[in-house]
């Protein structure tokens, strides 16, 4: 009933210590603005241009000026009837401040305040009185505690705890000098007596309450007084309770309360006659029906207030928004361009390089193969030919120069990579036979096992070729190095397989010994036709060779 103006005494007192001189210095230009249309009672236009300031602060990141501004919005709802949304305000003011600073302070107690009220309202006492009790940490006048105590009283008695407000009524009576607040609290105190215990005779006290504030010409607490006189004489003395709640109605009236007014209607309409009865209760419904509109329509603008400021953060921050996507994608094109232009050079010069390594390969391997092929082809059979001339004392001149002339061709034909062995009349067994036997000199006894046209039937040109320069490699090895006095050369086919089995009593082997290009050149050929070739050291001495390799690779 009286408490929005008791508290606005207390939001006056708290922003005269800070709020009036911090809206002169800011330079935020909706807060003094949202001054000025407050100072004037324009609560519209102030709560529009609050609710402006709080996002200038946020941005700004000045916490206790966004604070400040919906701590005022928060009053301003509660003040025009929206205690949910002046509730909700006020604790979304919470988190901004800070509770240590005593600057926060005078907002604080405010912001509290106005949290007890909009509670009170909404007959949440408990929580009212929890609000209220925060309050009084901030608060720094004893005389405003005792008013805020005084509520937290009347909060406790709404929730029908009579003893606890009693109580705290008691206590303020024993502290209160001025006149006013002790009237308010001898009122409550005599009132909630009545309350607790039906037979307790509260009219002396809440008479002296009532001369108290008619001597300081307190109409708000007369208007409390009257009400509760009212109450006190409903059953007691009908007639005295009508008296009273005529003079609330007419007070409540003057004071332009709609809520007073209200409360007198509901106190006049059994009280009086039938006639008049009817009369108040058409006023009482026409009343709350405008009330009711007011505080829906007050609802209603600052909720759409807050909409319309809020949809326009959010159509800005779409817009940002997608002005950020757009940047995001301009960027990343560029950087998309930028990347694929040095991954491309960078990939040219892997390229180049790639492509020079490989052609240096190319050239390497090339020149091995080369090399490769006239050690086989040149050297070996050279070699071969001077064995034969040296040992051979009744030499077959024809058949040298014959020798000779293919040795010729087939280093000639190195340089096209075509050294076959498959020349015109050309037969393999022949072809072996007198290789081998080319190494078999006065010292040397070479024997010859398994050598026939039908095991060399189904053999292909390259694994022929191959197995040639094989062969050929090996005899020269025995001749240059293993001082063989015996070297038996076996070939037979298992199955899908050939097998060649070389045996000599020269050397064998010494311990450490590193192949060179010769042997190293025997092992790729071999592998080259899906065979095996192993060296094992005979057990007499010598030199055990067993080749393997598939009829048809």
């Amino acid at each position: 009933m009286k408490l929005n103006i008791i508290f606005l005494c207390l939001i006056v007192f708290s922003y005269a210590c800070s709020n009036n001189t911090r809206h002169e210095k800011t330079n935020n230009i909706f807060y003094k603005r949202a001054y000025e249309h407050r100072d004037r009672r324009e609560t519209d236009s102030a709560f529009f241009y609050f609710n402006k300031a709080k996002d200038q602060f946020i941005q700004d990141k000045d916490s206790l000026g966004a604070a400040s501004c919906i701590v005022n919005m928060s009053i301003i709802a509660t003040d025009g009837g929206d205690h949910f949304g002046g509730q909700e305000l006020s604790l979304n003011a919470v988190p901004f401040f800070d509770e240590k600073n005593p600057e926060h302070h005078p907002y604080i107690l405010s912001n509290y305040n106005n949290l007890g009220i909009a509670s009170y309202n909404l007959k949440q006492y408990t929580k009212a009185i929890e609000f209220y009790n925060k309050s009084l940490g901030f608060i720094p006048d004893s005389t405003y505690a005792l008013i805020v105590r005084n509520n937290i009283a009347n909060a406790y008695r709404k929730n029908g705890e009579f003893l606890k407000a009693i109580e705290i009524y008691m206590s303020v009576l024993g502290q209160e000098k001025n006149a006013v607040n002790y009237a308010r609290a001898l009122s409550n105190f005599a009132y909630t007596k009545w309350l607790q215990t039906p037979d307790y005779n509260s009219s002396k006290e809440l008479y002296q309450s009532l001369n108290i504030r008619l001597k300081e010409k307190d109409l708000w607490g007369q208007n409390a007084s009257y009400a509760h006189l009212a109450d006190y004489y409903l059953k007691k003395r009908p007639d005295s309770a009508l008296i009273f709640s005529r003079k609330m109605y007419g007070l409540a009236t003057k004071l332009n309360s709609p809520d007073d007014r209200l409360e007198a209607l509901q106190k006049l309409i059994p009280l009086s006659d039938p006639r008049d009865s009817r009369e108040y209760f058409n006023i009482y419904r026409s009343l709350g029906d405008s009330i009711q509109i007011a505080r829906n329509s007050a609802k209603n603008q600052f909720a759409l207030i807050r909409y319309e400021t809020e949809k326009h953060k959010a159509d800005n921050l779409l817009l940002q928004q997608e002005n950020t996507k757009r940047n995001v994608w301009l960027i990343s094109l560029a950087i998309l361009i930028i990347a694929g232009s040095i991954t491309g050079v960078l990939s040219y010069k892997r390229r180049t390089r790639r492509l020079a390594l490989q052609a240096a390969s190319a050239i390497k391997e090339s020149q091995l193969k080369t090399s490769k092929k006239v050690h086989d082809v040149v050297a070996n059979g050279l070699y071969r030919l001077m064995s034969e001339l040296e040992n051979d004392a009744k030499i077959d001149r024809d058949r040298i120069l014959d020798d000779m002339e293919v040795l010729y061709e087939r280093s000639r034909d190195i340089s096209y990579d075509d050294v076959s062995l498959g020349l015109p009349g050309y037969d393999f067994q022949n072809s072996i036979s007198n290789l081998l036997m080319s190494f078999a000199t006065h010292d040397t006894r070479v024997v010859i096992v398994g050598n026939t046209s039908e095991l060399w039937s189904e053999l292909n040109q390259e694994s022929k070729d191959n197995l040639y320069y094989v062969l050929q490699e090996l005899m020269v090895n025995m001749n240059k190095h293993s001082k063989a006095s015996s070297v038996a050369i076996r070939f037979e086919r298992k199955a899908d397989n050939i097998k060649v089995f070389y045996t000599d009593n020269g050397a064998g082997l010494p311990e450490g010994t590193i192949f060179k290009n010769g042997l190293t050149n025997t092992g790729n050929r071999i592998k080259s036709i899906h065979g095996n070739i192993t060296f094992e050291e005979g057990t007499t001495g010598g030199l055990n060779i067993q080749i393997q390799f598939p009829v048809r690779s």
